[in-house]
């Protein structure tokens, strides 16, 4: 069954807590203070952040006071629209840090796609591993097409894609594709939003073990061989999250979560799309 502290290895050697903590949304101080307080005596020890959040510097001050020191935990943020291109994205990662009051982050991602800004962020983000700012690279909201660009360019292959994926959007082509290029497909939204709470398959399932739906949801993921990263702002529901490692799912449970998807996404961006799913300006 392992446990809470199970880690999954990047392509690079990088060991990956497989349980983090979303923060999105989580920008007061005075909220995200005790959520990252319960998160780390439960044993929490990943958290992901992004410049679009604006919480960065709040949860700086909550890792300050953390009583870990820096190499046991783990802490990534992405680069924003805006901040994709040459030099850019330099920049824009050096902001984090000072916001964050770290010296590193343990990964940096491109939080969405942007042609032709992504392909000369790469380049930003391969110095930034190189020059030891960032330990591991990747990707978010990635599609094949996308990541066969970044791969093109010959360099660094990304190390993590950060997709949304849920039992009603489960990725599956996308996730082998990742997994055949080295990628560690990691799950945002990763409980759906909430939409799948009365779900009578889950609830079945949670009953029979005596969990909760969500319980039940992010122990799929784990079985699955993801990371993942359940968001909320309560305390003990941030502790409820991370009860999914003394309980197992059959092979039969497994499959009556996935064969829940509906290829059907809990966001709403309110982007420009050319029909290469690359977002286009105005953004």
């Amino acid at each position: 069954m392992t446990d809470i502290n199970s880690c999954i290895k990047l392509a690079n050697g990088l060991t990956m807590p497989r349980l983090g903590l979303g923060t999105w949304l989580l920008a007061d101080q005075a909220v995200i203070d005790p959520v990252i307080q319960a998160a780390f005596e439960v044993g929490y020890r990943r958290v992901d952040t992004a410049s679009a959040y604006e919480n960065e510097a709040a949860l700086g001050k909550a890792l300050a006071v953390v009583s870990l020191p820096r190499e046991d935990f783990f802490v990534t943020s992405k680069a924003w629209l805006n901040e994709q291109g040459r030099g850019l994205t330099y920049e824009a990662c050096q902001r984090s840090l000072e916001k964050l009051k770290l010296t590193h982050l343990d990964l940096y991602l491109i939080h969405w796609p942007v042609f032709e800004k992504s392909l000369l962020a790469w380049e930003d983000m391969e110095k930034l591993l190189a020059e030891g700012l960032v330990k591991a690279i990747g990707v978010s909201n990635f599609q094949k097409a996308h990541l066969d660009e970044i791969i093109k360019l010959g360099g660094t292959k990304p190390m993590v894609n950060q997709i949304e994926l849920h039992p009603h959007l489960t990725q599956e082509s996308l996730s082998e594709y990742c997994g055949r290029q080295g990628a560690v497909v990691e799950a945002y939204s990763p409980l759906g939003r909430g939409k799948l709470k009365k779900n009578q398959s889950l609830l079945k399932i949670a009953r029979k073990h005596s969990r909760s739906v969500p319980q039940v949801i992010l122990r799929w993921h784990f079985q699955s061989g993801r990371a993942f990263n359940p968001k909320s702002s309560d305390p003990e529901r941030v502790k409820e999250n991370a009860g999914l490692f003394d309980f197992v799912l059959s092979p039969e449970d497994m499959a009556v979560i996935s064969k829940q998807n509906q290829n059907r996404s809990v966001l709403s961006p309110k982007f420009n799309f050319d029909q290469a799913g690359w977002i286009v300006e105005p953004f």
